[in-house]
């Protein structure tokens, strides 16, 4: 009912958006504009845009041609509108763009130049079958590289309507909503490759918000949620979408001040992904709660799924107050199949006293390398609570090819099965410091050495049930740790204790 409601109040702007785009056209030639593609026609279109959200609102029309500009600033009322052969190009001048509501990334860099920029505005947006494309490769070289426009941002903005528009060659992330409200983004495609932090599109402290049936092919996180103030990122949804990227598919963090509430991801696709597949990361207050994720396909993933708490802790605005450690919980995460998954299949790693809490796992197909040796398997990972949070913090070689988690608690884990290339030396499962998890109907492929299937320390109230372990299983699961009480095993498993856990912590059934 939630998304319906959600659905119907985006629609409702957008019809609205649509009349007011109809009311009055008002063609950039007619101010000055030139479409050779060599005369700056910032002037110009910044006029034509002054003078039709003065006049009430309407279309700014982008005939054939190549429209050469810097930053333009939309104002209430105005939609751009891109003819097929009309192309949007930024100029190559790093003086020829402005600041729209400044601000500092993760690392700490100063963000906020772009070539299309709004703020505080209403009714407005881009649509059209045109070419956007800011040169971005050109702009670096300029001296672009302490400055890096976005290629489009949106700011404190009401009423956005962006579809069918072709995105490409920003100088840093493609299009970045921040802190606004109803958002509609369809049928849009994005090519965003050869720089640092080219991310497709990042959803920053935004609400009711729908993204759909768009394709992202970018060198940086693809659909990026975040928080870079206290303000919450909810009531979202994104569906149907096509991936590529270099980083990250669907991301939520790394900036992450504000909360993340209502958020459902659904029909992706993901042709290749070098940093994580789904990613779930609150490292700087934020807490996340009642995300939906479900019906992705993967292929060629470094790490498909991973969750991380952590206690960075950083502020990226003026003002801003550092908060405590924040929270994971009532996530699901469902449907999912991966083919070529590299590393490991699925991280989740709160931290000493902060756990990862209610997490639904169900319907999970992955399909390891199986290239992991037994020296791996002795790895011990860090804790690195403040650290960025990556795949890598934690090294690029996981002790276990299925599932590594620890201080985490209330965790269920449903029908997944795991295929593996080669035989694997290392454990399917390694658990640290976990209370209430429940894995059941698992399906497991042979493995090498002399590990067991599964390896849990300091683990209350765990129960294994109908589960598949490999036909030539030798142990199937160690317990180590003084803490550990109340496991439950399936009897036909073959349990290792360790002398250090108390009687009867393991029950066979």
């Amino acid at each position: 009912m939630k998304q319906k409601s959600l659905l119907f109040s985006v629609l409702l702007f957008l019809f609205a958006v649509n009349a007011l785009a109809q009311k009055a056209i008002f063609e950039i030639e007619k101010f000055g504009a030139n479409g050779d593609g060599k005369t700056l026609n910032t002037i110009a279109i910044q006029s034509a845009i002054d003078s039709c959200s003065a006049s009430g609102g309407g279309t700014i029309h982008f005939p054939a041609g190549t429209w050469l500009t810097g930053t333009l600033l939309l104002k209430t009322n105005v939609t751009l509108n891109l003819d097929k052969d009309a192309t949007l190009l930024g100029s190559t001048d790093i003086k020829d763009y402005q600041v729209v509501d400044g601000f500092k990334d993760g690392l700490g860099q100063q963000m906020g130049y772009a070539l299309i920029g709004a703020v505080n505005v209403n009714n407005t947006g881009i649509i059209g079958q045109g070419t956007i494309n800011g040169q971005g490769k050109l702009v670096y070289a300029s001296g672009g590289h302490s400055r890096r426009p976005f290629l489009i941002r949106f700011v404190r903005c009401n009423n956005i309507n962006v579809k069918e528009v072709h995105l490409t060659g920003p100088t840093a992330w493609t299009m970045h909503f921040f802190h606004c409200k109803n958002i509609l983004t369809e049928r849009i495609s994005i090519y965003s490759r050869g720089l640092g932090n080219n991310d497709g599109i990042d959803i920053d402290c935004c609400e009711n918000v729908i993204i759909r049936d768009c394709d992202i092919n970018s060198g940086d996180d693809a659909i990026c949620f975040k928080t870079t103030s206290p303000f919450p990122c909810k009531n979202v949804t994104v569906s149907g979408i096509r991936l590529n990227t270099g980083e990250g598919a669907i991301k939520f963090g790394t900036e992450s001040a504000g909360n993340f509430e209502d958020i459902t991801v659904k029909n992706i696709k993901v042709a290749f992904a070098r940093e994580g597949g789904i990613k779930i990361f609150s490292v700087d207050g934020s807490h996340i709660n009642n995300i939906s994720i479900s019906d992705v396909e993967m292929d060629s993933v470094n790490l498909p799924i991973i969750m991380r708490l952590g206690a960075r802790l950083k502020t990226f605005r003026e003002g801003d107050q550092k908060q405590s450690p924040g929270s994971i919980n009532n996530i699901n995460i469902r449907n999912v199949s991966v083919n070529r998954g590299t590393w490991t299949g699925m991280l989740i790693s709160g931290i000493p006293d902060h756990y990862i809490d209610g997490v639904n796992l169900e319907n999970i197909r992955i399909n390891v390398p199986g290239e992991g040796t037994a020296e791996d398997a002795k790895i011990v990972l860090e804790e690195r609570p403040a650290d960025y949070p990556e795949i890598k913090m934690f090294g690029k070689k996981i002790p276990a090819y299925g599932l590594y988690i620890r201080h985490a608690k209330h965790i269920k884990f449903n029908n997944v099965v795991f295929t593996s290339d080669k035989t694997d030396e290392r454990p399917a499962i390694i658990g640290y410091d976990l209370e209430n998890i429940t894995i059941s109907k698992w399906k497991l492929p042979s493995t090498g050495g002399n590990e067991p299937v599964a390896k849990i320390t300091d683990a209350k109230n765990i129960q294994f049930k109908n589960i598949t372990p490999p036909a030539s299983t030798s142990t199937f699961l160690q317990v180590s740790g003084d803490k550990s009480e109340g496991i439950v095993v399936p009897g036909k498993l073959p349990v290792v204790v360790d002398n250090n856990v108390p009687a009867n912590a393991v029950k066979k059934q």
